[in-house]
């Protein structure tokens, strides 16, 4: 097959495994001709959920291929556990099809440190970087944000931070098509004295650059204006504030719910507006925004949601070919050697 886009997906990933990454991957292929999916799990369990689809299977046979893998790596795993122990998972095959050149980007929403581990390990970063950052869009009043880093670097040095912003400006440049996207710090404050030393070095740097179009600081209460495309911290900052936004998505869900249930005026009103409060819950759900990527590395690997549904998981597949048909990962290391 030619010109054909060979995606590696870990099936047996996230807290639901193939019930999710099988139907979401079968439906991806129906939609997107140019595309072959290799599944690494264990065979049993994804030609069971293959089988449920027999109408799709038929048309696909000849675009998919399954790798039986004797194990997975469960959520709870170390890393180092997972880089000495479990070269015969899902997940190292998966990522091991990429350094051996069969597939072009890896798709997984199993442990996201034996993911950065494992990625690292078998296909390093690009030059000039040590380890990747995970930039994934968060909601924003009229469209979406870039954040990073959401976990991979705790501390971050203010040239870390600095590339963090180039990267992610190039991006959003290539594979979203927003020139020159604008890009802030997250601190404290927006007055350049606030926050610490690591913060102005990056501040000053990105400032210098000429291939970053740079705001200056934003504070939290900012993330979803639209005020910037771009937003970047250290992971330590980053992970706190997407798992502080998903879970007071899920709040609000509950909140208006309950409310609208105690009288029968609220009662006959969430009918009434039923379709507006799908729209409504659909534009804070993470599913909608889901697919991690981890900028730096030399190939394209995603990360989805460990809780991510079918569409979720699609919409994470989809960020993988976008990003590898813009070979992301070779133009954002010309950037940074510039």
């Amino acid at each position: 097959m030619t010109n054909i886009l060979r995606l590696a997906v870990d099936a047996m990933g996230g807290d639901f495994g193939v019930e999710v990454t099988i139907p979401a991957s079968l439906i991806f292929l129906k939609n997107n001709s140019s595309v072959f999916i290799s599944f690494y799990g264990d065979l049993t369990q994804i030609n069971k959920q293959i089988r449920f689809y027999p109408d799709l299977t038929k048309t696909l046979i000849d675009r998919f291929e399954v790798f039986h893998c004797k194990s997975e790596v469960s959520m709870k795993e170390k890393p180092s556990f997972s880089l000495r122990n479990q070269k015969n998972s899902s997940m190292w095959r998966a990522i091991e099809s990429l350094s051996d050149e069969v597939n072009s980007a890896c798709i997984s929403s199993g442990n996201t440190g034996a993911l950065m581990a494992i990625s690292i390990s078998q296909l390093g970063c690009i030059k000039g970087i040590n380890r990747p950052a995970i930039c994934s869009k968060i909601p924003k009043l009229n469209g979406c944000t870039y954040l990073l880093d959401l976990g991979a670097n705790v501390v971050c040095s203010g040239e870390k931070l600095h590339q963090f912003a180039l990267m992610a400006s190039r991006m959003v440049s290539l594979v979203h098509h927003i020139d020159s996207p604008s890009v802030a710090i997250l601190n404290i404050g927006i007055e350049e004295n606030k926050g610490h030393e690591e913060l102005w070095s990056a501040a000053k740097l990105a400032k210098a650059d000429k291939n970053i179009n740079y705001l200056g600081f934003i504070e939290g209460s900012s993330l979803f204006t639209d005020k910037v495309d771009i937003v970047v911290c250290d992971g330590f900052t980053g992970n706190i504030t997407i798992k502080t936004m998903e879970g007071f998505a899920a709040l609000s869900h509950q909140y208006l719910n309950k409310e609208l249930s105690l009288t029968y005026l609220g009662k006959l009103g969430k009918i009434l507006i039923n379709r507006s409060l799908k729209r409504f819950y659909g534009k804070l759900d993470p599913n909608q925004y889901d697919g991690a990527s981890f900028l730096g590395l030399n190939k394209v690997v995603i990360k989805s949601h460990g809780n991510t549904n079918i569409d979720g998981f699609y919409s994470a597949l989809n960020s993988a070919m976008l990003e590898v048909k813009n070979d992301l990962p070779n133009r954002v290391e010309k950037a940074l050697l510039n």
